[in-house]
């Protein structure tokens, strides 16, 4: 007779680690994001850089674009 062990089932073994990290204090969340893969998320990203890139106010928002990205948030100095 063999003494190999019968392996969980997937639901037990998920719900053992579920029930671990609520011990940690832990709280499951479910988010939806955009799917950046779909082809109508890729068309409307770029008609949004497009209408961006060719306003007539483009070279200021680039400006604090590069402004705001040359802020060292560590210690809140600029670059």
């Amino acid at each position: 007779m063999s003494s190999i062990a019968k392996p969980k089932p997937s639901r037990l073994k998920v719900s053992e680690h579920r029930a671990r990290l609520r011990s940690q204090g832990l709280r499951p969340i479910q988010i939806w994001v955009p799917d950046v893969r779909a082809p109508a998320f890729k068309a409307e990203a770029h008609r949004q850089s497009l209408a961006v890139a060719t306003s007539a106010h483009a070279l200021s928002d680039q400006s604090f674009i590069d402004a705001a990205s040359a802020i060292d948030f560590e210690d809140g100095e600029g670059a």
